[in-house]
């Protein structure tokens, strides 16, 4: 990753990245690790999670299964830190074409949105207890760490075949405005990025349509597919000293996009 971070600037720090496996979760997870912090990822399968561990060149200390539908599971997860300075949230699911089957709907608000809050409500009466008992683990509230959410530029523009995508990043939107301003007592930031067209797995078959790549390109002022490190970036910016005042905003990663 390309950004102006000193090398060891997150060093000491414990980063959480959910869906952390590949794509945009597998960037965000590698720059802060390339950063000095401690990073856990997890994926939806145990076979996502090894395979992020076997990946050449990464420095995750962590990578394990973690289905962000099963509460339970999320909250024992959860309790398993010893440590944590950031949370992003990364699962998502996206269900092309099947979306307007209101079971598939359902399924795609519960990995993107529900899943998200899970994650989030999850840390956060473990923090509670911590006022209670200063041997308890040191989570968000203890280190006043940061929380970023993966929106989406469909949180702002509809998508004809993915209502369910659409509505969940919506959703995710106001949720990190809401959480922000509940969590803000206890020194706790919540932001958002918002991919646009990134070159992921997800997207690769929109890459290899050369009509739709070129009406996706023709509306992108900076004409060129985003990549994983582009979002990565914008995700550690948030959680640094730089964005010590930026809390309960969305910023789009999009290439200008949504400004046409």
């Amino acid at each position: 990753m390309s950004t102006t971070f000193r090398e060891g600037s997150f060093r000491d720090r414990s980063v959480l990245v959910s869906g952390g496996t590949s794509g945009i979760g597998a960037a965000i997870g590698d720059a802060f690790a390339e950063l000095g912090a401690s990073v856990t990822v997890t994926g939806a399968t145990g076979a996502e999670a090894n395979a992020a561990r076997e990946r050449a060149g990464t420095r995750i200390q962590r990578a394990t299964a973690l289905d962000v539908r099963d509460g339970a599971a999320v909250v024992g997860f959860v309790s398993s830190l010893d440590k944590l300075d950031v949370l992003v949230n990364c699962a998502g699911i996206i269900r092309r074409g099947d979306e307007h089957d209101p079971a598939v709907f359902e399924e795609v608000l519960d990995v993107n949105l529900t899943g998200t809050m899970r994650l989030c409500t999850a840390v956060r009466p473990l923090l509670h207890i911590t006022r209670l008992c200063t041997a308890a683990r040191p989570l968000l509230a203890r280190t006043r760490g940061s929380i970023v959410n993966t929106a989406s530029m469909l949180a702002f523009l509809g998508g004809a075949l993915v209502p369910g995508y659409s509505a969940s990043k919506g959703g995710v939107a106001q949720l990190t405005k809401s959480l922000a301003s509940a969590y803000a007592a206890d020194g706790i930031r919540v932001n958002a990025i918002a991919p646009g067209w990134i070159a992921t797995t997800l997207t690769k078959a929109l890459q290899n349509d050369p009509s739709r790549s070129q009406a996706i390109l023709s509306r992108t002022p900076l004409a060129r597919w985003g990549e994983p490190d582009d979002v990565a970036g914008t995700a550690v910016f948030l959680c640094s000293p730089a964005a010590s005042f930026i809390t309960g905003t969305i910023i789009p990663v999009d290439g200008g996009y949504l400004a046409g």
